[in-house]
C-alpha cells in the first residue's frame, strides 16, 4: 500500500512538473531580411534546443507580419524583429526586444526564466 502510494504521489508531481514546461515556450518573432534574425539564427539556433533554457522553454517561431496566434496573449503589439517572448500557459510574461549579442542574450533570457519561477539549474 505504501509504495502504491508513493508511486501515485511522484507520478502527479512528474505531471504537473511537466505540464508547466509544456505550457512554456519562447516564441521568436522575426522577418524576412532582418539581420539581427540571421545573427541570432547563426549564433544561437543551433544550441538553442540543447540548452537547459531550451528545454524549459522551447523555441516557436513567429513572422512579424503574419496573423497573430490565437493561443497567445501578447502583453502588447510587436514592432521590432528579431523580438523574443516568453510565453507561460498562453500569457506572455516577459520579452526581449532586439538581439543584444550572445553573451547578453543568455544572461537575459535566464532573468526572464527566473523571473517566471522557472528553475533551470538541472
Amino acid at each position: 500500500m505504501f509504495f502504491r502510494r508513493l508511486f501515485l504521489v511522484i507520478s502527479l508531481l512528474t505531471a504537473s512538473v511537466g505540464t508547466a514546461w509544456a505550457d512554456t515556450q519562447l516564441v521568436m518573432v522575426e522577418e524576412k531580411g532582418c539581420i539581427w534574425c540571421a545573427r541570432w539564427n547563426a549564433e544561437i539556433a543551433p544550441i538553442y534546443p540543447k540548452t537547459e533554457e531550451g528545454g524549459a522553454a522551447p523555441l516557436r517561431r513567429m513572422d512579424i507580419r503574419a496573423k497573430r496566434p490565437d493561443d497567445i496573449t501578447f502583453a502588447r503589439s510587436l514592432t521590432f524583429t528579431p523580438t523574443f517572448v516568453l510565453v507561460v500557459e498562453g500569457q506572455e510574461m516577459s520579452r526581449i526586444e532586439g538581439y543584444p549579442g550572445e553573451d547578453f542574450f543568455w544572461g537575459l533570457l535566464g532573468k526572464m526564466l527566473s523571473q517566471a519561477n522557472l528553475d533551470i539549474s538541472g
